[in-house]
């Protein structure tokens, strides 16, 4: 078959109306795995026609270094699949992580890519034994550790901790995986015998920092086997006490799931209590931000009011404004400063109550619409 008919090209809102009206209960997990992978291209291609067969959704990530993927499979497909899966000497009894919180719709369409890597870490892999990883705990040590005195650190993004994270973790400010490994070596460079304890979503993350901080000469490395989605199902299936208080982030349409019923987030509009995260509706900003409902119906899902003056056109003025412009999230994915954007919401609504407009140049845009019309 021609590869490039190996892909999905329907718009978004059919595939969401789809799925909306498929009968049959789904279910979310993800498996990773380092492994080499001979020709990734060629298998990208078998795979999708295999997984496409059994209706498989989700994101995938292949490379010479092995798989990274998050699928939604139809739930009387699963045995299929893991057939399928056990056929490969690559993906043999890969262990799978069954979401959390799953309402069915967490992927619209299946994407397979080809990358350099499974996670984008920015690390020169040759400079270091990727293979020497930290001591993988259950969930269990992990407590029992972490509640004697050990050093625990959140090893994803910023964005990602600002809805949950294990009780008095280290929390990075970065907003990438790369940044967030180089603030840890530098934050906990006086710590290197301490015992550290690693956790990310779902465990792939810490196998390569694990083996990066051992080679930048930290000790007494372990990490969260199978990260915190793992985590939430052991300590339901053993009645533990959970460490790690609200949401897990995740990517894809789900955003996040709950793991307890605490608090952690802090609205970044009017600074409540909130663990509600989202994307603005104006689309060339995008930018993930926690959001209580309120402010999500002040502000319309937007994160400003420049973006929601924006938002709220008839869709081909949008359309006409956001020519030749650039999304904000490829640069940033998420709103990092909240003090900031609360700071340029009160300037905003200032200047929209003077000027009414934040965007003068809508006027003809308006004016072209009105004589298209």
């Amino acid at each position: 078959m021609d590869p490039h008919r190996l892909r999905n090209l329907l718009h978004p809102d059919l595939l969401r109306k789809r799925l909306e009206h498929e009968e049959r209960p789904r279910t979310t997990f993800s498996f990773y795995r380092y492994v080499r992978l001979a020709d990734a291209g060629n298998l990208r291609h078998a795979l999708y026609v295999e997984w496409e067969a059994l209706g498989v959704l989700g994101r995938v990530y292949l490379a010479p270094e092995g798989i990274n993927a998050q699928v939604s499979i139809p739930t009387d497909n699963l045995d299929r699949f893991r057939s399928v899966l056990d056929a490969r000497p690559e993906f043999r009894a890969v262990p799978w992580k069954i979401a959390v919180e799953d309402d069915g719709r967490s992927f619209l369409k299946l994407i397979i890519k080809v990358k350099k890597k499974i996670v984008a870490d920015g690390l020169a892999d040759d400079a270091f034994d990727v293979t020497n990883v930290g001591t993988h705990l259950d969930a269990a040590t992990f407590n029992r550790k972490m509640e004697a005195g050990a050093l625990v650190i959140d090893m994803r993004n910023n964005y990602e901790c600002a809805i949950g994270h294990f009780e008095g973790a280290y929390l990075p400010k970065a907003d990438t995986f790369r940044g967030a490994i180089e603030e840890v070596k530098q934050v906990m460079k006086e710590k290197k015998d301490a015992e550290v304890l690693l956790y990310c979503t779902g465990g792939i993350r810490c196998e390569k920092a694990s083996a990066y901080l051992k080679h930048e000469g930290f000790t007494n490395v372990n990490q969260l086997h199978g990260g915190i989605i793992d985590y939430a199902r052991q300590i339901k299936a053993q009645g533990l006490k959970s460490n790690y208080l609200g949401q897990n982030f995740v990517f894809d349409e789900r955003l996040a799931e709950r793991i307890t019923d605490d608090v952690v987030g802090t609205c970044m509009q009017c600074g409540k209590p909130c663990n509600r995260i989202g994307n603005c509706h104006e689309a060339t900003c995008n930018m993930l931000l926690v959001q209580c409902e309120a402010c999500a119906g002040k502000y319309a899902d937007c994160c400003s009011p420049s973006c929601r003056e924006i938002h709220q056109l008839p869709m081909e003025a949008q359309r006409a404004w956001r020519k030749g412009r650039s999304t904000r999230s490829t640069k940033t994915k998420a709103i990092n400063d909240p003090e900031g954007l609360r700071k340029r919401i009160r300037e905003e609504e200032e200047l929209l109550a003077f000027n009414g407009t934040l965007h003068p140049e809508l006027s003809s845009i308006t004016r072209e619409n009105s004589s298209r019309a």
